[in-house]
């Protein structure tokens, strides 16, 4: 199966995508990775969770004009429709999350 591209990612049709960007030396990313994995499950079937390592895709965080780690960005048919820097908690997540899939 051939690797999809950040487009076709995060245009996923009926189901809003959030994106993770983050890198592995960041202290902040590792806190948020349990609250992400916590807010998938709660939403699980109805939002796609994907990280994206900004050291290895340089292009996509320039894309998104990505400055600071982690940044979440909810994408609903392929736009941008949310978007916050820094650690977020479960239930600000949750609820933009929610706002979406209405």
């Amino acid at each position: 199966m051939p690797k999809k591209s950040f487009a076709e990612l995060i245009s996923s049709p009926g189901m809003p995508v959030l994106v993770d960007f983050y890198a592995d030396w960041c202290g902040p990313c590792k806190t948020m990775a349990p609250i992400l994995e916590q807010v998938a499950s709660q939403h699980q079937g109805k939002v796609k969770v994907i990280k994206v390592d900004v050291d290895k895709n340089p292009a996509a965080a320039q894309q998104f004009r990505v400055q600071g780690i982690p940044t979440l960005i909810l994408f609903h048919k392929g736009q941008p429709v949310w978007r916050q820097s820094g650690v977020v908690p479960a239930q600000q997540l949750s609820q933009a999350i929610g706002s979406v899939i209405q």
